[in-house]
């Protein structure tokens, strides 16, 4: 393709496009790729999900691809070096699946720990959020692919995320969820924003004048592209004017020549709107294309897993994975494990390849070392491990192992897909096919010919690793079977109950039961039949998503209460006992919350008992936001590892074994139990409304106010050292420009600052900055990294003046490689964002003349120093 739109004026360009043409690009070509105009050489753009990797182009046959760790572990660094780094990361592997733009990163804030994305965002903390969000952002845009920050705004829970009125007050929508998206915006301007599902005081996020128009470019200054969710368009005319200006995925369903055209002739649409988006399409676009000139416009090539750079990125993940976790308990200093140990690792996660939540995150690992492998691989030569599985942890039987093979023995299974004619299977497949995953969400799988709704077939042989009873599972879209050797085990075709699985259009898993032998040969065949039963689950799926998958899973039938006793047994016969327990995809994952924060199943039972025979227990817990812990006093140690990747149990042995030095730190509050998460009573869609009732008072600012005792507060974390702060100071001082020599600003360490005048140019409030700085030492016996959390509380209040938290987190900065009593400096720097309020009643951002005060946090409860600065005079401002 001829090159010539890479230096095209868009405005002229658009000028040439015939009208058609211009409503064309106002939605998607297909499920991941803008509409190309070959007549004016304007290429197609592919996109990728997701947050923590990049998944490619399909749900069904993913491409193995570098699983990053989940949000929640990258904040738990407080690093933006380190999360810029996997950003860029994350952008060389979107290029390798031919993409130029990542759909990344997800900023919404924790809410509650419930939301079952709540592992794909960040924090609860507004400002932790827009920190490491302007750095994942400028991570993947330095590297020349488009970041996409979502969702905007307040996709805070899963229940009712298409149709739910989020009702939130201007302060709280100001100061917590849109905080995060204007810090990104301000520092490192992200060339496209995706809506939210849900609407925001009445008016769905995609077709939102005030939130697109009049905030986001108006008074932000945004001058990229806004796409809706995938499905988050509901509507023509009020999108479009609503500046919207892509719909996905496509083909469209809401944009089509007929609709916008016959409402423009309607004068519902203003063709100079249809101007205005197609403009900022291809605008996009035509950046997108100049920083990736070759891939784009290259011929169309099969995706590729950057194997060549494995040792590379996974000393990075690794790296990652280890500084997030965090260290919760380490009573006797029962971690490190050092010296001869005879160490017993326990629980249903410990060999689980457990390395992120489900939905749009869910991707193909390239690779995966589980905590068990790693604590084998990395052991010191005196440590001897063995291992009980205890207990379930899983919603799902496990899909299909290697005991489950492809009809001629290779490594996989056999697939077959054939179209219905006539109401009718037709004899012979339209595709064979071979597969190594038994979860199949085929709901973007379309070879040439192949019709919806198909009946998929899948034969393998199965060689039975017991004597004994094994368990078979079946959650289809339609209708399923599964036989072994041609008995029927599993009908899962009639009186079916809709589950979870496939975003919502999945039955619940239906289970069967058959006798095997060891070492016996038996051929597992399923039928999957694409049409759903009318009468029961299938009726009426209101799920936009293309819906069609299977699950097939299986395992060895066992007694609970036997398999729980053989791991108390080991543990009781073990000097330490390292039980790996957590939530999983099945948990967590888009399309539901979760319901409590409880550990699933039996997996609390498991610790209990486990620490009731064997002193030296410590529990090494996965999962992407907070779970409660009820034996939280009978266990020595606790870390809380999140989702670690790739490398996640390479990354747990380093912690567990004094390699690593733990540093990560809290960037959630874990409550003891969930009503005292504030958001527990407006948790849920109630009447198609979820009410903010709780305000600005979310996470830490919650149980401040309220005096609750969290399990574990926001921003607490141990060491294998420890840390002393000495000589905390502000000092007041102006952002640089441009001044005539004689007109330099003297300003003292008396940390006095306001509208200030410099010779004859006033100080505006966008120069105001300020230098808080601290020593920190290292007064334990290990080197260590730290990281310092600066607070800031406002000047009490005065009249009728707002009421604000104590104080909030407002930055941060980490050093890293302190020796045993050696101590660094830490500076860091704060402008206007550090101070500021919003004023419902003047709708402006405020700056509280008095005197304020800077902190250290110990964690969000506890704080150490005290320095104050003063502010002359209110000040006020809108913007960036």
């Amino acid at each position: 393709m001829d090159r010539s739109f890479l230096s095209a004026n868009i405005p002229d360009l658009v000028g040439r496009l015939t009208m058609e043409e211009k409503i064309s690009l106002l939605a998607g070509e297909d499920f991941w790729s803008t509409v190309p105009i070959p007549r004016l050489n304007i290429p197609k753009i592919k996109m990728s999900d997701g947050p923590n990797g990049a998944r490619g182009e399909s749900f069904f046959k993913m491409t193995p691809a570098v699983a990053a760790p989940n949000a929640t572990c990258l904040a738990a660094t407080f690093s933006t070096s380190l999360v810029r780094s996997c950003a860029q990361l994350l952008a060389a592997e979107t290029k390798a699946r031919n993409a130029v733009c990542l759909l990344a990163p997800t900023i919404n804030i924790q809410r509650s720990p419930l939301g079952g994305r709540a592992f794909e965002s960040f924090s609860e903390d507004p400002t932790l959020s827009g920190l490491l969000a302007a750095a994942y952002v400028d991570g993947l845009q330095s590297s020349g692919v488009s970041a996409t920050i979502k969702h905007f705004v307040a996709n805070d829970q899963e229940d009712d995320r298409m149709g739910a009125n989020c009702i939130i007050s201007p302060r709280a929508l100001r100061e917590i969820y849109l905080r995060p998206f204007q810090i990104a915006q301000a520092r490192s301007k992200p060339w496209a924003y995706m809506t939210a599902y849900s609407k925001i005081n009445g008016i769905h996020c995609s077709e939102n004048e005030w939130l697109i128009q009049d905030l986001l470019r108006k008074e932000w200054g945004h001058e990229g592209m806004v796409m809706s969710d995938w499905y988050g368009t509901y509507s023509v005319c009020e999108s479009i004017n609503a500046g919207c200006d892509l719909e996905m995925p496509g083909p469209t369903v809401w944009r089509g020549q007929q609709q916008v055209g016959h409402l423009i002739m309607a004068h519902k649409i203003d063709p100079r709107t249809i101007d205005r988006n197609a403009q900022r399409v291809l605008e996009w676009v035509q950046r997108c294309a100049r920083m990736n000139e070759d891939l784009v416009y290259a011929p169309p090539k099969e995706e590729r897993s950057r194997t060549e750079n494995k040792e590379e990125d996974a000393k990075l993940l690794r790296r990652i994975g280890a500084e997030g976790i965090v260290l919760l308990k380490n009573e006797q200093d029962i971690l490190p494990i050092e010296g001869k140990r005879k160490v017993a690792i326990i629980g249903p996660n410990a060999k689980s390849k457990i390395l992120t939540g489900g939905g749009s995150a869910l991707l193909r690992a390239a690779w995966a070392v589980t905590p068990w492998q790693g604590l084998e691989d990395n052991k010191p030569s005196e440590v001897e491990l063995t291992y009980s599985y205890g207990c379930t942890g899983t919603k799902y039987l496990p899909v299909l192992d290697e005991h489950f093979t492809c009809i001629d023995g290779s490594p996989g299974f056999n697939l077959s897909h054939h179209n219905i004619v006539d109401g009718v299977q037709s004899e012979k497949p339209h595709v064979v096919d071979k597969w190594d995953s038994s979860d199949m969400f085929m709901g973007d799988y379309s070879p040439p010919g192949l019709q919806r709704p198909f009946v998929t077939e899948l034969r393998a042989i199965f060689t039975s690793p017991i004597d004994g009873e094994y368990d078979f599972g079946l959650t289809v879209t339609g209708r399923g079977w599964l036989y072994l050797d041609d008995q029927l085990v599993v009908d899962n075709s009639s009186n079916q109950q809709r589950g979870e699985a496939f975003f919502g259009s999945g039955t619940v898993e239906r289970v069967g039961k058959v006798r095997v032998h060891k070492d016996q040969k038996y051929i597992l065949r399923v039928i999957h039949d694409g049409r759903k039963e009318m009468s029961g689950h299938g009726a009426g799926d209101p799920n936009p998503f293309p819906a069609s998958g299977l699950r097939i899973g299986a395992f060895p039938s066992s007694d609970p209460e036997e398999t729980m006793q053989q791991a108390v047994d080991l543990a009781k016969e073990s000097d330490i006992a390292i039980v790996v327990v957590g939530l999983n995809s099945d948990w967590e994952s888009e399309g539901y919350d979760r319901l409590n924060l409880s550990l699933p199943l039996r997996q609390n039972e498991l610790v209990t008992r486990i620490s009731a025979v064997n002193p030296n227990t410590v529990v090494v817990v996965q999962g992407g936001s907070a779970v409660s812990m009820p034996w939280k006093d009978e266990v020595k140690g606790i870390i809380h590892c999140w989702y670690g990747g790739n490398e996640a149990g390479n990354a747990i042995a380093d912690i567990l074994y004094g390699s690593v030095n733990p540093s990560g730190r809290l960037p959630i509050s874990f409550p003891e139990k969930e009503e005292d998460i504030a958001a527990w009573t407006g948790r849920r869609s109630q009447g198609g409304e979820i009410r903010y009732e709780e305000g600005i008072w979310v996470g830490y600012r919650w149980h401040n106010v309220r005096k609750i005792k969290p399990l574990w507060a926001f921003g607490y974390g141990l060491s294998y050292t420890f840390w002393e702060y000495q000589d905390l100071s502000v000092t007041s001082h102006v952002k640089e420009r441009d001044l005539d020599s004689e007109n330099k600003l003297e300003v003292g360490n008396e940390g006095r600052i306001g509208r200030l005048e410099v010779g004859t140019k006033k100080v505006t409030v966008d120069e105001w900055r300020l230098k808080v700085s601290v020593k920190v030492k290292n007064i334990g016996k290990r080197k260590g990294d730290h990281s310092v959390h600066f607070y800031f509380s406002p000047p009490e209040r005065k009249g009728m003046g707002l009421e604000h938290p104590q104080w909030t987190l407002q930055g941060f900065g980490k050093v890293y490689g302190v020796g045993s009593g050696k101590e660094e400096l830490v500076e860091v720097e704060f402008d206007k964002y550090a101070i500021s309020h919003w004023d419902p009643i003047h709708d402006v951002w405020r700056v509280e003349k008095g005197e304020w005060i800077v902190r250290i946090g110990i964690d969000s409860q506890t704080m150490w120093g005290k320095e104050t600065f003063v502010i002359d005079e209110d000040m006020e401002w809108v913007g960036v």
